[in-house]
């Protein structure tokens, strides 16, 4: 059996962390991520996924990402159920994320919402230089955290061009 996820999408609002009562940080977050095709008044719709991340990725997440930010996830699916206060039985479905990249310099959500554009590349690639990039690599008995700071286009000004040539696929 496969239980992988890969989304990028748009927080709805800023991350919620806490700790576990041994001290492991838990962060909580919802990214809207926008379907391929339009409804039949000509509009794009949107899921609201919720995702949950652990360790010291929900602590990053907590520090770089805010309401409107870019992020992609890659992670699994994880359902679960419990009493609600009016006895009745509330399902619910996450995504809990191994990896986390932010997409966009931590400016860039600010920028987009004061009239900037935020690149796009088309035929649905996605960006892969993120700024910072954390990633986890988890299994039963080590943790690896890759940390990687340098953003190759933080003093650029306007657009940049990307050929096909420059493409990885």
């Amino acid at each position: 059996m496969i239980n992988r996820v890969v989304i990028v999408g748009r927080l709805t609002k800023d991350v919620e962390l806490r700790h576990t009562p041994s001290g492991v940080a838990m962060a909580r977050f919802t990214l809207a991520v926008n379907r391929t095709f339009s409804n039949q008044q000509g509009e794009r719709e949107a899921d609201f996924i919720n995702i949950v991340v652990w360790r010291k990725q929900a602590e990053n997440s907590a520090n770089f990402l805010k309401k409107g930010s870019l992020a992609g996830i890659e992670g699994r699916i994880q359902t679960g159920s419990y009493e609600g206060q009016d006895g009745k039985r509330v399902y619910t479905t996450d995504v809990v994320a191994d990896s986390v990249q932010f997409l966009e310099p931590r400016s860039s959500s600010g920028e987009r919402s004061q009239g900037g554009q935020t690149p796009s590349f088309g035929g649905g690639e996605q960006q892969q230089n993120s700024y910072p990039t954390y990633q986890q690599n988890q299994s039963m008995s080590q943790q690896n955290y890759t940390r990687i700071d340098e953003d190759p286009f933080a003093n650029s000004s306007g657009p940049i061009e990307v050929s096909d040539d420059d493409l990885p696929f």
